[in-house]
């Protein structure tokens, strides 16, 4: 008997058939609402450059309760109120992803985590360091860290760029893990005054919500009441109310159990995905790209060292960060890299990873709420700086593109149309033998139409 091996699956490999089909799943909602997202960010582009003063009178609208703290203004409505129905769903992708994905094994995770905080520290770096030269303030530095998964696919989606699934679960496994430490950087570094009634009464709130799931509660008229005291407790405690959100994403029960097809998080996650991705994000970005664009913001983005260090960290941070991070962890490990990929195939995708839109938005308005002229020129700075780190990753990306689309086809292949693509089958007697049956019946029929054509041709042939 042979010794058994201990060969690890490359880097990049092929995934598991329903991790490959929950992701493609997942991606194809986030597809959508990245092209939905574009389209509001050029909405608020046009309307504050057009019309800017009725930009400015509705994002500032105030409305709501004031008598439970809540008289808030529009734009304050879609970064604390909305962008917590987009936390949510990072907190169940988080969750499904330590329990069943990727970052359940810890040694198949150490890659995209160092990877992620690679992509989250050399641009803070890079910013930290345009600032310090330049005397610039340093409240910025987290801006350039966070990537937009749905901003980056939305791009893919216009340069009809294909990714191989292993490329788009990395993307997101990244982008799963950036989203945990803007969290955390949000309620460690953005939380200057708590009150600390509303934030036990909250915490009450969240152990309820906890205590329901476990006893196994069903029903929305439940919890979506709960969620949403829940909220307005978090968010006069004084901590960002999105926090909340996560917490409760966190909560779900993200495995399956015996006779499950889904499990509950990742059904709430099939449910409340497209609200997050089709309206409340795209809803933010309303209110919160609009920056008047001219000459002169132009110059400054280039200039001030705030702004510069934002699109210096977007475009240069992320994409050596990530690609850094990988390579490097990857050469201590001995992890081998998919020989179907290369790596300049990881620096595109970690180009991609340069997108950074809803969470350093949302950053910035926190960094710099006492300086609103230089939050709208860090807007902008972030809008310059996606779009380069986009044109960057897109012309790499097509570069590789026929190599891809090869890949893509692959893996969809299902040549005995048994709803399972050919790739995951290779190693089951039954798919060979339903293949040589396709191809016998193949071979009878040519067979057949030879008998037929060669009788035709001895016709032809014979006496007039």
């Amino acid at each position: 008997m042979s010794a058994p091996t201990n060969r690890r699956s490359p880097f990049l490999g092929r995934m598991s058939l329903p991790e490959r089909n929950f992701i493609a799943d997942a991606l194809r909602t986030e597809t959508v609402g990245g092209v939905l997202l574009l389209v509001a960010a050029i909405a608020a582009l046009i309307w504050a450059n057009t019309l800017g003063g009725s930009y400015a009178a509705v994002s500032g609208f105030h409305l709501g309760p004031a008598s439970l703290g809540l008289d808030l203004s529009i734009q304050h409505w879609a970064g604390n109120g909305l962008l917590a129905v987009f936390f949510f769903v990072a907190g169940i992708e988080l969750k499904r992803e330590l329990v069943a994905g990727e970052l359940r094994d810890p040694r198949a995770a150490a890659l995209p985590v160092i990877a992620a905080l690679c992509g989250m520290a050399v641009p803070a770096a890079v910013y930290f360091t345009v600032n310090t030269l330049g005397g610039g303030s340093l409240q910025g530095w987290a801006i350039p860290t966070a990537t937009d998964i749905a901003f980056a696919l939305a791009v893919l989606a216009v340069i009809g760029t294909s990714l191989p699934a292993a490329l788009r679960a990395f993307l997101l496994t990244l982008a799963v893990v950036d989203d945990l430490f803007a969290i955390l950087i949000i309620a460690i570094f953005f939380t200057s005054k708590i009150s600390f009634l509303p934030l036990g009464l909250a915490v009450a709130g969240l152990a309820l919500f906890y205590f329901l799931l476990r006893k196994g509660i069903r029903g929305w008229y439940v919890y979506v009441p709960l969620a949403l005291v829940i909220w307005g407790l978090m968010e006069n405690s004084g901590v960002h109310a999105t926090i909340a959100g996560v917490a409760m994403g966190l909560m779900l029960r993200c495995h399956r159990r015996d006779g499950e097809d889904r499990s509950p998080g990742e059904r709430i996650e099939h449910l409340v995905r497209p609200l997050s991705a089709g309206l409340a994000v795209p809803l933010f970005a309303l209110f919160s790209a609009g920056v008047v664009i001219s000459g002169g913001a132009l110059h400054d983005v280039f200039t001030r060292p705030e702004t510069l260090g934002v699109v210096l960290g977007l475009v240069v941070g992320k994409a050596l960060g990530i690609f850094g991070g990988t390579w490097l962890t990857a050469r201590f490990t001995k992890a081998e890299l998919n020989p179907d990929l290369k790596w300049p195939d990881v620096f595109a995708l970690a180009s991609l990873a340069g997108i950074g839109f809803t969470v350093s938005l949302l950053i910035d308005e926190l960094a710099f709420a006492d300086n609103l002229t230089l939050a709208a020129e860090i807007k902008a700075a972030v809008l310059i700086g996606s779009l380069l780190a986009a044109v960057l990753a897109g012309t790499l990306l097509k570069i590789r593109n026929a190599k891809y689309r090869k890949l893509c086809e692959e893996e969809e292949r299902d040549e005995d149309q048994d709803g399972i693509p050919d790739i995951y089958e290779l190693d089951k007697p039954e798919y060979h033998l339903r293949m040589a049956a396709i191809h016998e019946a193949k071979a009878a029929e040519h067979r057949r139409l030879a008998e037929v054509a060669s009788s035709s041709h001895a016709g032809d042939d014979g006496p007039a």
